[in-house]
């Protein structure tokens, strides 16, 4: 049997101090990042509208961001949008068939670019989603997004580690805590998945 939560762990306590810092990094992110954001849709929907398609990659949490970003452009992110066309988007972190044959036969740091080559093409938008911007499969991914010809983006952390040099577009949280890290992504996809259901009701 498991033993209790220690006693001198008070879990209100916990509770408010996370959302107290979850709060305190969103306020950061939406000064740090508005800009940029902006742009970002501005890009995605310019693909979208020209028959282009949002391709979307990453490791553990990342990649359970991915498979939601996508999901929400490919089905609704509102049910007041009713029944508006579906926008091309792709988690390359799905095909558990191309995943382990990648794995196996080229190693794990070419999971991403392998299906990059295959299915990038100019005027795409690849998005690679790494917590600390130095998952190496990702970043192989968008060097070879950009020799597609792809718009380029990087969902990270502080600073952008090593991903930062490879990306057309910086969506860098900042803080250094994983956790909220990853929750202002998904705060940042579905804004995301908003503006561009609007622009596709448009």
């Amino acid at each position: 049997m498991r033993s209790p939560i220690p006693t001198h762990v008070n879990a209100s306590e916990h509770l408010a101090a996370e959302i107290a810092e979850h709060a305190a990094v969103a306020a950061r992110t939406c000064d740090s990042v508005a800009a940029e954001f902006a742009r970002l849709v501005d890009a995605c929907a310019t693909a979208l509208r020209s028959g282009h398609k949002l391709l979307l990659f990453g490791n553990g949490g990342a990649a359970a961001a991915a498979q939601h970003i996508a999901t929400e452009l490919v089905v609704r992110y509102n049910r007041e949008s009713g029944h508006r066309r579906p926008m091309a988007a792709i988690a390359l972190t799905t095909d558990t068939s191309a995943l382990t044959a990648i794995g196996n036969d080229f190693g794990f740091d070419d999971l991403f670019a392998r299906q990059i080559e295959a299915l990038c093409r100019a005027g795409d938008v690849a998005i690679g989603i790494s917590t600390s911007g130095n998952s190496e499969n990702v970043i192989r991914g968008l060097q070879a997004a950009r020799v597609a010809g792809a718009v380029t983006v990087g969902f990270a952390g502080d600073g952008g580690g090593r991903l930062a040099e490879h990306v057309d577009h910086r969506i860098f949280v900042p803080s250094t805590t994983t956790a909220r890290i990853q929750e202002m992504h998904m705060v940042l996809g579905h804004a995301l998945c908003a503006l561009l259901e609007r622009d596709a009701d448009r």
